[in-house]
């Protein structure tokens, strides 16, 4: 059975970009898949080992994970993954954003194209769709395409990390770690343009460090080189070469050196043309006879006058050659002391081009270049002063800029609080608190704050930023990897990732059961969680009723969700509801096993709901229709 999942539906606005199409061949125990997904919220639902890790694995192919033979399902060749996206139309191509200059926001359909457009790779007959796709070979090798085009895994996990975020069972692993805290404040605050700035100035400070401590180096290895440099300098200077001139005196030499020969040539030459030898007359007197000739012959035939001109112009010809040979013959002279000159001119040039260069054009570069660093060198005390002075200024200016993004982070680390809080307390953890920590370290060389404070530094700012939380009352907010038992790391995970997916730009976001460790009441309101990030509900961090904190971001950003969850009550808000089977079929006599998607509607949905509830019973069945209706209700804004 290789199922076709259709659905789409609703009316709501699209992402910027949706995973219209997923096609998987020969992958693991998957034999043959082709997905077709809703806009908004997917859920896939199924048994553990039915094959939903493998369909996400697919997807990390064309995320760029490593590949390797053992995902060729046993008795195939090679394994294939497709995607096709679909991207918002209408949206003309313009130059992508570098990751420190980008402003906080989605990323338009318009930077997936640049990127397509810059590489070559986009499709003038169908702009609004994308094709992702990988093949695995069992010889071990595989190969990334883009619409159809062999790219490098590199360039095709570039093109999907624009596109998809996957948000997997140890996602709450990465925000247990502090060094990624300072990055997700600054998107969710929408800092990132204030932090470029200070990410460039501290680009400046580290370029002036590096030089002036290229300056500082040691005074002797600084004397060393001054001589070095003088004397090479002054070598090529007194040689006064001219760019080109070693192949003059080749030639010169050359004339010098067989001057006798070249003599006796040229007047044999010379006396052929003009006298004869052995009592043969001149070429030149031969030549003008039969030219006479034959213009007696054009006086008479007129068909010979071109024969008549020939003749008279080959005369002058060689009458010139006569002359050229006898005054080359006149010209040349036995000069030994100008061949001893030329042979030194030689030596030298030829000692010069061992050092510097194969040629004078390349030994006069050095010499600029040495003369260029003379004079730096000859001037690194002045240098080094006012390097110095550089460094004070940049390092003030640094001071300033960062405690201005300093203060930004204190501001939007309040409002990140305020609104985790009323995430954690839809979670059933009302009680909980959390804060951001934004701390200094003094430094002795470190940036001036206005105060004249001086602050450790780095690309990313002044501050060393931490989550903190405190799960019970009464007890102080602590670092999170110190805090939270398992299911309460979970919430927490989910309340942060519910603050700050409204600043998250990636189109498309995948949960792999991230329901993990909560329980079932817990569950509904993930769910409700998840719908809204479609944009479809009420702004993140609000209940369904209720106004949103204050955030600096403004209108939450419209998402397609894929989600694997084991939860009927956080299944029950899909708008696409996929469920995961897995088959056994004989083929060529053997048992082999196989991945079934199927999508559940109607009383297939209730009866998958029920069967996920353990309540397989009409009381279960009225319980799971009960929970659909009032999904339908909050799908369709009422209480």
């Amino acid at each position: 059975m290789q199922p076709s999942l259709l659905s789409e539906g609703g009316g709501q606005a699209e992402p910027l970009a949706a995973l219209a199409e997923l096609q998987i061949r020969d992958f693991a125990i998957i034999d043959r898949l082709q997905l077709r997904f809703h806009s908004g919220l997917n859920i896939l639902t199924g048994e553990t080992g039915a094959g939903k890790s493998i369909i996400l694995d697919a997807i990390g192919l064309l995320l760029g994970d490593r590949a390797s033979a053992e995902m060729v399902r046993a008795g195939a060749d090679r394994a294939e993954v497709e995607a096709i996206f679909q991207l918002e139309a209408g949206m003309p191509a313009s130059e992508p954003e570098t990751p420190a200059s980008a402003p906080d926001g989605p990323p338009a359909a318009d930077d997936i194209r640049s990127l397509l457009e810059a590489q070559g790779l986009d499709d003038p007959d169908a702009p609004e769709r994308l094709i992702l796709s990988r093949e695995v070979r069992r010889s071990g090798r595989n190969f990334c395409r883009i619409n159809g085009r062999t790219v490098s895994r590199q360039l095709l996990s570039e093109m999907a990390a624009l596109l998809v975020d996957i948000h997997g069972q140890g996602e709450h692993l990465n925000l247990l770690r502090p060094r990624t805290h300072v990055d997700l404040l600054d998107r969710y605050g929408g800092l990132l343009p204030l932090r470029a700035r200070v990410s460039r100035k501290a680009h400046q400070v580290q370029q002036t460090r590096r030089e002036l401590e290229r300056l500082r180096t040691d005074a002797r290895t600084i004397a060393q080189r001054l001589d070095l440099l003088s004397f090479q300098v002054e070598e090529i200077a007194e040689a006064a070469l001219e760019a080109g001139e070693e192949k003059e005196l080749e030639v010169e030499r050359k004339r010098l050196s067989n001057a006798e020969t070249l003599l006796q040539l040229a007047n044999g030459a010379a006396t052929l043309l003009n006298e004869g030898e052995g009592g043969m007359p001149g070429v030149i007197d031969g030549l003008s006879q039969a030219a006479g000739r034959v213009e007696q012959l054009a006086r008479i035939d007129d068909g010979m006058a071109d024969a008549a001109a020939t003749g008279q112009g080959l005369l002058e010809e060689l009458s010139d050659l006569a002359r050229a040979l006898q005054g080359y013959a006149d010209g040349l002279e036995f000069n030994p002391q100008r061949l001893v000159e030329v042979e030194e001119r030689l030596a030298l040039i030829g000692n010069l081009q061992r050092k510097y260069g194969d040629t004078t054009a390349e030994i006069l570069a050095f010499a600029a270049a040495a003369q260029t660093e003379l004079d730096e060198l000859s001037n690194w005390e002045a240098q080094t002063a006012a390097l110095e002075a550089e460094e004070e200024k940049l390092l003030r200016e640094l001071g300033a800029l960062g405690a201005e993004l300093s203060q930004a982070r204190v501001t939007a680390g309040e409002q990140m609080a305020r609104q985790v809080e009323a995430e954690l307390a839809q979670l059933s953890m009302g009680r909980a608190r959390f804060a951001v920590s934004a701390e200094m370290e003094d430094q002795e060389d470190g940036a001036y704050l206005p105060d004249g404070r001086r602050v450790a530094f780095d690309t990313r700012g002044l501050d060393r930023v931490e989550f903190l939380i405190s799960a019970n009352p009464g007890e102080p907010v602590k670092p999170m990897a110190r805090v939270a038992s398992g299911g309460e790391t979970a919430r927490l995970m989910l309340a942060l990732k519910g603050a700050l997916t409204q600043a998250d730009r990636t189109p498309i976001l995948i949960f792999d059961e991230i329901d993990q460790g909560i329980g079932g009441r817990v569950g509904g309101v993930v769910g409700e969680k998840l719908w809204n990030l479609t944009g479809q509900g009420p702004r993140p961090g609000a209940a369904s009723n209720d106004e949103a904190p204050d955030k600096p971001n403004g209108s939450p950003l419209r998402h397609q969700v894929l989600c694997i969850t084991h939860l009927p009550q956080l299944a029950a808000f899909a708008d696409l509801h996929l469920t995961v089977r897995k088959r056994t079929y004989e083929s060529d006599g053997e048992l082999r096993t196989g991945t079934d998607v199927l999508p559940v509607e109607g009383p297939a949905r209730i009866e998958e709901l029920t069967q996920m509830l353990g309540a397989v019973s009409d009381a279960g069945r009225q319980s799971v229709v009960e929970m659909l209706a009032a999904v339908d209700r909050l799908h369709a804004g009422g209480p």
